[in-house]
This record gives C-alpha cells, structure tokens and sequence, in this order.
C-alpha cells in the first residue's frame, strides 16, 4: 500500500493525508483510497484553509522584520521598512482630552445643533461613518469620503488633498465648512462662552475665563490622539507569527513583493504620507474632483490624493477619495490592472490639464488565488 504525499507543508494538508490513510486501512481494498497526484503536477493553490504558499513562507518571516525576504517597488522607490506601530503612552488622566470627547460628540459644535464630530467619524464604525460621501448641514451632500481617525497621533498631513496640516487644523475645517457643520467661528466661542459647564472645564485646564478657538481645536485634537486599536497584524509584528493563517502570510509576502504595495504603502502606518494619481480624478465627469490641484493650482497636480493609511482597512469602507469601491478586492482588481488610465474624450486632447495616471502604477499580474491572498492580508491590518 502506498500513500503518495500531498504537496503542502500546512497542517490540513497533513491531516487530510492521515484520514485517508485511516480509510484506506478500513477498506477492503485501498486502491480507491490512494491519493493522486494532482493533474499536471499543480500545487493545490492557495485559500482561507489550506495556502501551500504561505506555509513554505513561515521560515522566512519567522524571524525579525530586518530578515524578512526585501521589499520590492516600482522602479525601485525608496520606502519605509514596516515596524511597529508606536501608540500614545497613557500616562494618567488627560484633562484636555477628556473635554475634547465631550465636544467631539456635541452637536453645539455645528450651526444647526444636530451635526457632531461623531456623526461623520462614529466610533462603532472605527471613526467613519460607513457611506460613500458624508452628508452634512441641511443634508447637504459632500464630494468625499471620510477617513477613520484611529492611529492619527504621529500623521504629518490631513485631509484627502493635504489641506490640514495638523490634527488641530484639521479639527477646525469641518466646523467652519458651509456643507458640513456650517458654524462660523465666532458664532461658536459666543456660543461655548455662554455655556457655564464649559466655561468652567476649559478654566481648570487653561486657567483662562474665555474659551478660545485654539482652545477647542486643542480639546479636539488632544482626544483623536488618545484614537488607536491594537489589530491582528500588531499582534503579528510582536512576535506572535502564528496569529497568521498561511494565506494571511501569503498576501503579506505579495504585498511586500510581487503587488508592489510598498511603493507607496510602508512604514508603520502603511503610508508615503505623499500625493498620487492613480487615475480616478473623473475629468470632464459626474465624480470629477481635481484633489490636491485645488490647493495648489500646478497642472501635474490635478487628479492627485494623499496615500491613506492601510490602517484598520477592513472596517474602513467604502474606499477612495470619491468612496466609489465597495471592497478591498475591488480595490486590488484596480491595482492589478495598473490603476485607471482614462483617454481625453474629443476636444480635450490639448488640455494641459487633463490628468495622467501615475507610473508607479504597472499592471501587476496577479492571479485569482494572489489577490485573494492580499485581501486577506489588508484584512488584518
């Protein structure tokens, strides 16, 4: 009797072996029970329960993050090696932050007193508010997606086009932003003076009687530092490499090599922190949105957005600028593709301003079972 051996170094592919062994020993004969020999020498592939790929990987990504097999990138881009992330120590209460929980979940921040910080960045959607675009003052509909706040302590940049160039910037433009909430800023320190509560906490903690703006946007900004969750991939890079399925550790090997991701995906947040087309600017069309153009009015500027953190991606959807794609395969199916590469429609061919796909961005090749791979391994991000 003879069993041939399975191709795969994972653990279900040693179990399947041994129960057909069992089978065959209670068969009467055990020729029907033998093991074949995929047809054409094919490795089984790679999916959530058996991944021959991953597991011949665990070897090389057993040890520290300087052994780990080198990053690739598109014309060998210099990137960040990826670490751990370092997360605000807590120290004790934080006064300052504790108000600034308050006042991100009061509505007495927006003109109508129905719209808070919270109602765009909800903490049971790990600080999005799960839609395409947010809606805001007198449900009026913004252009873009609403990032999560988790794990902003250290971003040097803010907002979709880099408008913000701190947390306590960035805390301020949505007040004063006539299709969000719409509030003048001297409409709401009258308001927030007139409130004795407040008066009195901001007192303890400035030693000041009035509240200015800074003071808000420093309450608000001190609390969405305190923002972070610890996630399955923390737990990976802290030494527990088991937390991985082998297709998990696949996909985090694509990710690293073959997709090209940390092109522009490294660090510990998973971000450049810098501005690229990747061809969704809409020109011309229903979606348009020039992005960081309209901040800096330079043509090769048009149709570029900040790299968003990969950050807790799994419950950070939908995705983009515009929230057009629904899912992370989506979003890896894009990718593989080279990105969007729109052509000028009849009379735009001269435009100087008709944006160009960035080359970072070349098709990938990846096959059905890789980009399932690399979906998974966003997932635990």
């Amino acid at each position: 009797m003879s069993l041939t051996r399975i191709k795969s170094s994972s653990r279900a592919g040693f179990y399947r072996a041994a129960m057909l062994a069992v089978g065959c020993l209670l068969a009467v004969s055990c020729k029907a029970a033998e093991v074949s020999e995929p047809v054409g020498g094919t490795e089984l592939g790679c999916g959530p329960q058996v991944c021959t790929e991953g597991a011949d990987l665990r070897a090389a990504y057993a040890g520290a993050i300087e052994t780990w097999p080198k990053a690739e990138t598109t014309n060998d881009t210099p990137f960040e090696e990826m670490a751990a992330l370092e997360r605000p120590a807590a120290t004790g209460p934080n006064l300052m932050a504790m108000l600034g929980e308050k006042l991100f979940f009061d509505p007495i921040l927006s003109a109508s007193g129905q719209i808070a910080c919270a109602s765009c960045h909800h903490p049971d959607l790990a600080f999005t508010d799960g839609i395409r675009v947010s809606v805001g003052h007198d449900r009026q509909q913004g252009k873009r997606n609403a990032p999560t706040l988790l794990d902003k302590a250290d971003q040097p940049i803010f907002m979709w086009d880099g408008a913000a160039m701190s947390l306590e910037h960035q805390a301020m433009m949505p007040i004063s932003n006539p299709i969000e909430m719409a509030e003048s800023q001297a409409a709401l320190i009258d308001t927030l003076n007139t409130d004795p509560n407040y008066v009195e906490r901001f007192r303890q903690i400035t030693g000041e009687g009035t509240i200015a703006m800074t003071d808000v946007t420093a309450a608000l900004a001190a609390y969405e530092r305190t923002l972070t969750r610890r996630t399955k991939f923390d737990l990976f890079l802290a030494g527990d490499r088991d937390r991985f399925t082998d297709q998990e550790l696949f996909g985090l090997h694509l990710f690293r090599t073959k997709a090209r991701c940390m092109t522009c995906h490294s660090g510990p947040r998973l971000t450049d922190d810098a501005f690229h087309n990747i061809g969704l600017t809409y020109y011309g069309r229903k979606y348009e949105d020039l992005g960081r153009y309209a901040l800096t009015e330079a043509p090769d500027a048009v149709g570029e957005f900040k790299t968003p953190s990969l950050r807790h991606v799994r419950r950070t959807g939908p995705y983009m600028h515009n929230g057009l794609f629904p899912s992370l395969l989506g979003i890896v199916n894009l990718y593989n593709a080279g990105g969007a590469r729109p052509w000028p429609r009849p009379g735009m061919e001269d435009d100087p301003l008709f944006p160009e796909t960035s080359e970072l961005l070349p098709k990938l090749n990846l096959t059905s079972d890789e980009r399932n791979a690399l979906v998974a391994y966003l997932e635990t991000l």
